[in-house]
């Protein structure tokens, strides 16, 4: 049995507010085969000058309760932040905002840190916006894992 802090299961409790987002922006989608997660970010964006923020995010998030909790500390990190800025927030940062999960959990806040940073690379590309460097390595990143993942494992999908 896994041993999460209050913090945790509070976020978890609330997970009635994860779903999907009616005419989202962008959407992100990460997967975990190794854990069997899978994550989808959907995002709303409004602009104030020339600032663009995220008015909304939400997560469809299919896996365990450190997954659900960090797909909802990362809503709560985000919503209102400018997309650079969003972009700015680590997996360490969803972590912290949790008060901590058990090492082999970890995953799940990278897991949900992936999702968003997808959603806005897929924003920057519906806009057709010159993509940041380091978002489009973390693209990268995450579509090599990805298919590193599913060679490994195709037998399994």
């Amino acid at each position: 049995m896994v041993d999460y802090n209050p913090k945790v299961l509070d976020f978890f409790k609330k997970s009635k507010n994860l779903g999907p987002l009616k005419n989202p922006d962008a959407v992100g989608e990460v997967g975990n085969l190794m854990c069997g997660d899978v994550m989808k970010a959907y995002l709303k964006v409004k602009k104030r000058g020339q600032k663009e923020y995220i008015s909304d995010l939400k997560f469809e998030t299919y896996g365990c309760l450190a997954a659900l909790a960090s797909s909802l500390a990362l809503m709560k990190l985000v919503k209102g932040k400018t997309l650079e800025n969003a972009l700015k927030i680590t997996a360490q940062d969803i972590i912290k905002t949790l008060g901590g999960l058990p090492a082999f959990k970890i995953h799940c806040s990278v897991l949900a840190h992936e999702a968003l940073a997808e959603a806005i690379y897929s924003y920057y590309q519906k806009q057709k916006r010159e993509i940041p460097e380091e978002l489009e390595k973390r693209h990268q990143l995450i579509l090599k894992t990805q298919e590193i993942l599913k060679n490994k494992f195709k037998e399994f999908s």
